[in-house]
């Protein structure tokens, strides 16, 4: 599902940068600076490469179909599934489930629901799987921080473009003329710097933060269910005790250090 807001929000963006440039006299092609572009954008690349590995960049530019092409929120229909668990599981037993596993897509909600249906109990489905969440927090975490990090960057290293840019202007003093558009083409070293980080890579980080908060409150949600599932509670209840976590987002979650 095409995320309109956001598309809406970049196009917004770009407009009104692009109108307030053609009110000032200013034309597009003063901003296209290919030497520009690749000293910002290599070298923030570079650097986020320093700092974050491969596979967490690899990560995080797959997680930007979250920002602009994502999944609906399916939070009311797990929460629908679980209910309607509950009701089974109380009027046949936990192992009736077992004829619903098959059809289960969130792998999250199956590995609980497998837990249950073995015959765990539900303090040892709650141990066991507070630390898949953690470990899933820990894992997502790194993702928004992948575009925090360029957004610092990409500002920085825009500078140093155009000093750059300024360090060969220097150089051709004796024409005047092309100094003025020298200085003039160093500064978009910076306009991309800014821009990139302001535009595109700080939202980006805050879109996809929020996302991800939203799927780990949805986990604990499902955790809360099975649990409930386990000690037999009534669907009324269930409803009761899950339907919170569909209106905030998920809290910080503790270390849990498994007991030996």
């Amino acid at each position: 599902m095409m995320k309109k807001s956001a598309l809406g929000g970049l196009f917004l963006a770009i407009a009104g940068i692009a109108v307030g440039l053609f009110l000032d006299g200013g034309k597009p092609s003063q901003l296209i600076q290919p030497t520009a572009a690749l000293i910002v954008f290599g070298g923030t690349l570079g650097a986020v490469l320093i700092q974050f590995p491969f596979e967490v960049l690899a990560q995080a530019l797959a997680a930007l179909k979250t920002v602009f092409w994502g999944e609906d929120d399916n939070g009311a229909q797990l929460l629908n599934d679980i209910i309607r668990y509950a009701a089974k599981a109380r009027r046949s037993g936990v192992v009736s489930l077992d004829s619903e596993l098959e059809s289960i897509e969130d792998p999250f909600l199956k590995k609980c629901l497998t837990l249950a249906v073995d015959g765990t109990l539900a303090p040892q489905i709650r141990e066991t799987m507070d630390v898949a969440l953690n470990m899933k927090a820990d894992e997502e975490d790194a993702v928004p921080r992948v575009f925090e990090a360029a957004g610092g960057f990409a500002p920085t290293i825009g500078i140093l473009g155009a000093v750059i840019g300024l360090i060969q202007v220097m150089q051709h003093l004796d024409n005047i003329s092309a100094v003025g558009r020298g200085i003039a083409g160093a500064f978009v070293a910076t306009i991309y710097g800014v821009g990139a980080a302001n535009l595109f890579l700080l939202p980006c980080a805050g879109r996809i933060k929020r996302a991800f908060q939203l799927r780990q409150a949805q986990r604990e949600m499902v955790l809360e269910g099975v649990v409930q599932i386990v000690e037999r509670s009534s669907p009324g209840t269930v409803e009761a005790k899950l339907s919170t976590y569909l209106q905030q987002p998920a809290r910080p979650r503790p270390v849990v250090v498994a007991a030996r």
